[in-house]
């Protein structure tokens, strides 16, 4: 009776390690180019919008450019970040929808279509105390660090109330469900396709730590971690994506009052 030969080891393992690494440099090139655009388009806007409203010429040479102020610096800024969301959001939505047609709802996790995997009490109870956790997290990080956290941090006097407001709602709103459709929502998705459901919570979770590199370096984003980590979790134990967009807006909130609170005299 013939006897086989060793078989050798199979091709397909460094095949699959080598596509899987491509993939995750694929998320990590779309979150890039997600960004990147949504903020080109914000500053142009900003830079021409503004300038329009305020008389000046968009094409004017640097040297040239009147001074236009720190009351009105802080404003484009505050523009620039708000379009920057609503651009990430819109770009989002407008690919998903494209892609898949009348299932973009199911693809961003948005249907009501699979029950919710969670029960309102138990997300309730999440929502009630992880800004105790997120808080402690944040401030112990930032002492690892060294960085400076709260410390007589206060809103710029130059902006108005209605200002505030809207920035207000820009931290706790918009920039949340923008981040969110695009991390856990398109990017979960498309990480989901590959991955198993911790990977994929992983994966997402460190794209959106990395994607808040500033100039503080890594503390921001290490802070960042157990959160993206945390609605990584609620996305894939929910299904949905709402419950991520609530925490994330709820945990913005926290951490701000927390910020602004007057100190003690």
């Amino acid at each position: 009776m013939p006897v086989d030969a060793p078989s050798a080891p199979s091709p397909s393992v460094p095949r699959r390690l080598g596509s899987g690494a491509l993939r995750l440099l694929g998320l990590a090139a779309a979150v890039i180019l997600y960004l990147g655009l949504a903020k080109v388009l914000a500053i142009l806007a900003v830079r021409v919008g503004a300038d329009l409203i305020e008389g000046i010429d968009p094409l004017m040479s640097v040297d040239r450019r009147p001074n236009i102020g720190a009351a009105s610096l802080a404003r484009r800024e505050l523009a620039a970040d708000i379009l920057l969301q609503v651009n990430l959001a819109v770009l989002v939505l407008i690919t998903v929808v494209w892609r898949f047609g009348p299932d973009w709802r199911q693809r961003l996790a948005l249907d009501r279509t699979r029950p919710n995997g969670m029960r309102a009490r138990h997300l309730l109870a999440i929502l009630l105390l992880w800004p105790i956790l997120h808080i402690t997290w944040v401030t112990g990080t930032a002492e690892a660090f060294g960085a400076t956290f709260a410390q007589g941090v206060r809103l710029s006097p130059t902006l108005s109330a209605a200002a505030v407001a809207v920035w207000l709602a820009y931290v706790v709103v918009i920039a949340p469900a923008a981040e969110e459709l695009l991390i856990r929502g398109e990017i979960f998705a498309q990480a989901r396709g590959f991955l198993p459901p911790a990977a994929a919570i992983l994966a997402t979770a460190l794209l959106f730590a990395l994607a808040h590199v500033s100039a503080w370096g890594l503390a921001r984003p290490v802070s960042l971690l157990p959160l993206a980590l945390m609605l990584g979790w609620l996305r894939w134990r929910t299904g949905r994506l709402w419950p991520c967009i609530a925490l994330h807006g709820w945990s913005n909130l926290a951490l701000i009052a927390y910020v602004l609170w007057p100190a003690s005299p």
